[in-house]
């Protein structure tokens, strides 16, 4: 199976650390995506070159939205990618982005590795 995701990450820029082993999960859960407008939230930015590769990967109508709780992070914004400063674990930040940005169509976590992180996460989202 060729694995554009992967061919993506290894030819970026700006680099991205991700597992390997992701690559084919991610392929197979976002190829239906890939021709549509959608929304799509990845929490835990960094340096921002996972932003350019999802912006590359999916339609470019679509919105790419990065969460990060580093202001610095803001730098990254552009075009179709939008930057929100938060915390995770902080349900009023949830509230808030959800009122402005609306239903979201994917959200990846990458962000915070600790339990309270996920489980906010996970409980907010849905």
């Amino acid at each position: 199976m060729s694995n554009e995701i992967k061919q993506l990450f290894q030819n970026a820029k700006n680099k991205s650390i991700k597992w390997e082993k992701y690559f084919d999960t991610y392929e197979k859960l976002f190829k239906n995506y890939r021709n549509k407008k959608i929304i799509f939230v990845e929490i835990g930015i960094q340096n921002g070159g996972s932003l350019d590769i999802w912006s590359k990967y999916f339609s470019k109508d679509s919105t790419i939205i990065g969460i990060d709780i580093n202001p610095d992070c803001k730098k990254f914004e552009r075009d179709n990618i939008k930057i929100f400063i938060g915390n995770q674990s902080d349900e009023n930040f949830w509230l808030d982005l959800f009122n402005k940005i609306g239903k979201v169509d994917i959200i990846l976590d990458d962000g915070g590795h600790t339990n309270l992180d996920q489980i906010t996460t996970l409980v907010n989202c849905f």
